[in-house]
């Protein structure tokens, strides 16, 4: 029996086991929604760490603020992870809808728009995670090559509270990998299902 509900008889004939589908689909969507409420709750975290971050120093009498538009990386990590926040809210309801309504998800056109959604996600969220971690690097280490010093020894909560941003959205990222990996499995089963359809015909 395999997971796409088909089993093999004895004589070779593909035999249709619905109510094996419908169980592989229950745990399919619970686990979806578990994934998309942790990116969705981690991103919006990731978001407001980093976006409500700031630090005030004081250097020859003269106060110097620091905040996260100073580097685009982490801009370009507040808005990420705002989207992939929101669009992991979105999805999440669709989830709990068809939840409600006990359907199974047998629309390609929407298999594909959902896996399209998550793949683009994915990417942009490991983006911004890659970019921000390296740009949190050179700000802790600094580069005496090109006599880049070590922002964090001034700012230091700043640079903190980053990290813990960045600690949040690798989490969400990671998550949405694996989220994608599931959109891909809702995906191609159905096409795995109709070939064996096709070979009943």
């Amino acid at each position: 029996m395999s997971y796409l509900g088909v089993g093999v008889s004895p004589g070779n004939v593909p035999v249709f086991h619905g109510c094996n589908l419908k169980v592989v689909d229950r745990r399919v969507r619970v686990a979806e929604l578990v994934l998309r409420c942790v990116i969705c709750g981690l991103g919006l975290l990731a978001a407001v760490l980093v976006g409500s971050d700031t630090q005030v120093k004081e250097i020859f009498s003269i106060q110097k603020k620091a905040k996260f538009t100073d580097m685009k990386a982490l801009v370009f990590l507040v808005v990420a992870n705002g989207l992939a926040a929101a669009y992991s809210l979105v999805q999440g309801l669709r989830c709990v809808v068809s939840m409600v309504r006990g359907s199974v998800l047998f629309n390609k056109p929407l298999a594909w728009a959902i896996f399209s959604g998550d793949q683009l996600m994915s990417y942009l969220s490991l983006a911004a995670v890659a970019a921000a971690t390296q740009s949190a690097a050179f700000a802790k280490l600094g580069e005496p090559e090109l006599q880049w010093m070590k922002v964090c020894n001034m700012y230091g909560k700043f640079c903190n509270q980053v990290g813990e941003g960045i600690a949040s959205a690798l989490i969400a990222s990671l998550a949405m990998v694996v989220l994608s990996s599931i959109s891909a499995f809702s995906l191609f089963r159905l096409y795995g299902g109709n070939k064996a359809k096709s070979t009943v015909m």
